[in-house]
């Protein structure tokens, strides 16, 4: 079987909908969101003073930065509220049964 690149980050009941887990692939931080039963992942840090998302909160597909306010899109990874202005890195997820599974 190839290599698909897809490595396993988390079981998907440690991640309830409206829920996030932030998990380290390698040295990167991921941030997995639960949106109404579908799994997203991005980077956990804000890209506008690199404070980590997972300090903050998640609303719906919009995750906070705790820092200064900033909003992103977890599906899109737009920043949709400043002050940060700049998307964020979007993961490829699968699931495998239960398994979450990012391209990093």
């Amino acid at each position: 079987m190839a290599d698909t690149g897809f490595v396993r980050v988390a079981d998907i009941s440690e991640i309830p909908p409206g829920e996030m887990k932030a998990v380290k692939v390698g040295i990167q931080e991921v941030l997995l969101v639960n949106v109404d039963g579908v799994i997203h992942a991005c980077d956990n840090w804000c890209n506008h003073q690199r404070y980590r998302l997972s300090a903050g909160d998640v609303d719906g597909e919009e995750v906070r930065c705790d820092l200064h306010g900033s909003k992103f899109n977890v599906v899109t990874g737009e920043a949709t509220n400043p002050p940060a202005t700049e998307p964020m890195k979007i993961f490829e997820v699968r699931l495998d049964g239960s398994d979450v599974l990012i391209r990093p």
